[in-house]
């Protein structure tokens, strides 16, 4: 039997559409193996959203070039971000690549890989579909033997900041048919999914282009009569875009989770509008009360951009105090990169790259303080959480997450997987918490919610 290494950089979306690539790949016949030596085929899945990522696709390409020398048969492919924004470029960066497959495209996989196979051809396939198309060729693996999957509701996006690249190498948004999604989770359901998580880059345009679809808001309401299901998450969210119906939805949801990725970005207007996002500060710190008013326990988290071009100390200050104000869970942190083709790589800068580092640098201290805060003051409290599977913390430990996506390792019995349980949270680490399975009613064992128990003040 052949067999395939893939290798998956990026976005949840990259995960699902590596799902798609695997079902292919077996389907011709390989089976999967965790060293690229051992493979007959390596594929990286890759991703565009930072120069970093981009360049260690090459780097990787790089340190299979030895392996493609010793086995000429050997079939070297590209696939994702990268290869959509770079197309037949990267057969001529690297001469010993055989394959490049854009954002599109995953479902030509199969018929790629047998032209290589045949040495007929070094197949490139970069084209945007029509949304007719991408609509009927949305990902979809009901098999599976997980408790947690993603499922796919909204592909592309229609803002085109302008720093951001996603537009130009996944397309224009396009939503997939409702019914098509609730019956995929009630599929997953019956097969022992208890937690979904819908996915899309701008999950809050859901069906706003389409006539007669419903809104993502009423998406999350019919997902949560789905007997069966646990918990419903999903990312990630537009500030722009997030409406009071959706807010409400964390107040009037049971399985709706109690956390929300939603990026900022900046703090300071005058850059807010130079990356084209469409709100201001105050908006969207009312965005941010308001889901507190919906919803207390909730935790936020985001994304934030230290060194947009342009960006003075006076607009460093204002990020720092927004996040001061929001007080978030976590966030993820970047210096700006310039990506091809977005406005923003047009744009000078004239302040020194030791400035922005410095500035960065303070942005994540201040905000690992926030983050510890928050873990500290959690201990002691016993929250429901999702049993996803074994611990890589340690023999016959388990592990699961609360609400608020918080990982939690615990000892416990194999035959809790899949089930919600209490759990105590009694020691905290930089990225989990440890806990112990608190013993809980039958009624609360049946359906555990944040409500069900008798949780400690201090909660952020």
């Amino acid at each position: 039997m052949k067999k395939y290494y893939l290798e998956t950089f990026g976005c949840q979306m990259n995960v699902v559409d590596s799902e798609q690539i695997e079902d292919q790949l077996r389907q011709l016949g390989y089976r999967s193996v965790s060293e690229p030596a051992a493979a007959d085929l390596i594929l990286l899945n890759t991703c565009s959203i930072r120069a970093r990522a981009e360049r260690k696709v090459y780097g990787h390409l790089g340190r299979f070039k030895p392996l493609k020398e010793r086995n000429p048969e050997l079939i070297l492919a590209v696939g994702g971000c990268v290869a959509q924004q770079e197309g037949a470029r990267m057969l001529q960066k690297v001469p010993y690549l055989d394959m490049v497959f854009g954002t599109h495209n995953v479902h030509r996989l199969a018929e790629m890989v047998r032209q290589v196979e045949s040495r007929r051809a070094r197949p490139v396939a970069v084209e945007f579909l029509d949304p007719e198309t991408r609509r009927r060729l949305f990902p979809r693996r009901v098999a599976t033997d997980s408790i947690t999957r993603f499922v796919t509701v909204i592909q592309g996006c229609d803002n085109f900041c302008s720093y951001c690249i996603v537009p130009y190498v996944r397309g224009r948004e396009v939503s997939r048919p409702h019914g098509e999604i609730l019956a995929e989770v009630v599929q997953l359901v019956e097969q022992g999914v208890r937690e979904v998580t819908f996915i899309g880059q701008n999950v809050n345009s859901y069906g706003r282009k389409e006539a007669g679809e419903i809104s993502f808001a009423e998406l999350l309401r019919r997902v949560e009569d789905i007997a069966g299901l646990e918990r419903v998450r999903f990312v990630t969210s537009h500030p722009k875009d997030l409406s009071d119906e959706l807010i409400d939805c964390f107040g009037d949801l049971a399985k709706l989770c109690n956390h929300i990725h939603l990026p900022v970005q900046a703090g300071s207007d005058r850059i807010l509008t130079a990356m084209r996002r469409g709100y201001g500060r105050d908006q969207y710190l009312e965005r941010v009360a308001r889901l507190r008013r919906a919803c207390p326990d909730i935790r936020i988290t985001s994304d934030i951009i230290v060194g947009f071009p342009g960006e003075t100390a006076e607009d460093f200050a204002q990020t720092m105090d927004l996040l001061e104000q929001a007080r978030f869970a976590e966030i993820y942190s970047f210096l700006y990169s310039a990506r091809p083709e977005t406005a923003a790589a047009r744009l000078k800068d004239a302040t020194p790259k030791a400035d922005h580092q410095a500035r960065f640098e303070r942005l994540v201290a201040r905000q690992e303080e926030i983050s510890r805060d928050y873990r500290e003051a959690d201990l002691g409290r016993v929250v429901p959480v999702l049993v996803e599977g074994a611990s890589r913390q340690g023999a016959g430990q388990l592990f699961g997450r609360t609400g608020w996506n918080r990982i939690v390792n615990f000892d416990g019995d194999p035959a809790l997987i899949g089930r919600m349980v209490a759990v105590r949270l009694t020691a905290a680490q930089r990225n989990s918490h440890i806990g112990e399975v608190v013993p809980c009613s039958t009624a609360c064992e049946h359906r555990l919610q944040p409500s069900a128990f008798s949780l400690q003040s201090g909660s952020l």
